[in-house]
């Protein structure tokens, strides 16, 4: 896969306040790639960069394997604010003139409007979208030059559960057609569900990095009970695969290392002539993982 952004040691500071902290990151084509980190944690000031509207203190980043120009710009899709539409102006109206100041052209409007599902809205007043038509049709905004790459700063943020669940199809539909997406969010839910890859930043810092299934995959929890409570619980001290257990009531909670699973537990314990009344394995969330990955960093 060829890279379309790759950062190396990038750095901004304000004053005091070290924003982002000596980042590297490599997004390759066709990821959707989600930046994930709470308020205050440098995703936006790092989106800020890497399109040119906030200048690095050191460091360096290239699109598409050179540095910004003005036609990589081109090439790039980006949504970092509040999206600024004339209220009173129907939705074909404002991305006429969206259109008219990118220097796109005006037959693709039909095209984005369809692409986020507002063809049969395009005569209406931008006043009287919900929050989520108001994003979406941003978004098409972004659309207009049939970029290779979309870059969206928080796209859900305020939107109620309807809203969100539209734009969260709408950016897999978007990647289906073979767009990279490079996202930014505090939404744990939001990057789990919809990328591909994720960075976890924490107050400018790169605390983890990698594919979501593999980052997810690797720390299954793993549940069993047993009326041998006594004997199972020092079984586990000796195997050298559970990571870590804890015993919680009439259960035993399992964290594995990478590439073992509840199987190889149940074989040692049947060979130990321990008997389980149940084996249950739970697929750790993104937001266990997260909470875990900045309570090991803090």
């Amino acid at each position: 896969m060829a890279e379309i952004l790759e950062i190396n040691n990038l750095s901004k500071r304000y004053g005091n306040i070290q924003a982002v902290d000596r980042l590297s990151l490599r997004v390759e084509q066709g990821s959707i790639y989600g930046i994930l980190g709470p308020n205050g944690s440098g995703k936006t000031t790092t989106l800020g960069m890497v399109l040119d509207v906030v200048k690095p203190s050191s460091g360096t980043f290239s699109w598409f394997g050179q540095s910004i120009t003005h036609e990589t710009k081109r090439r790039i899709g980006a949504l970092l604010e509040t999206p600024n539409f004339y209220p009173y102006l129907t939705a074909r109206k404002n991305l006429q003139i969206t259109a008219d100041i990118k220097g796109a052209d005006q037959k693709d409007i039909g095209h984005v409007l369809h692409l986020v599902g507002l063809d049969h809205r395009k005569h209406t007043t931008f006043k009287g979208f919900s929050l989520g038509m108001k994003q979406r049709l941003a978004i098409a905004a972004a659309m207009l030059h049939n970029p290779e790459v979309l870059v969206l700063d928080e796209p859900t943020n305020g939107l109620d559960p309807q809203g969100i669940a539209e734009v969260r199809e709408l950016i897999l539909k978007i990647a289906a057609d073979g767009k990279t997406i490079i996202l930014a969010s505090h939404l744990l839910d939001e990057v789990e569900k919809v990328c591909t890859h994720v960075a976890v930043l924490q107050r400018g810092l790169l605390r983890a990095e990698g594919r979501v299934d593999t980052i997810l995959s690797a720390k299954d929890q793993v549940i069993i009970s047993t009326r041998q409570n006594t004997e199972a619980l020092q079984l586990l001290q000796q195997l050298p695969f559970v990571e870590s257990f804890q015993p919680e009531r009439d259960t035993i909670h399992l964290t594995l290392q990478e590439g073992y699973e509840g199987a190889d537990v149940n074989r040692a314990m049947f060979e130990a002539g321990i008997v389980l009344s149940q084996l249950v394995v739970r697929r750790k969330t993104l937001e266990a993982q997260f909470l875990e990955i900045i309570k090991s960093e803090a």
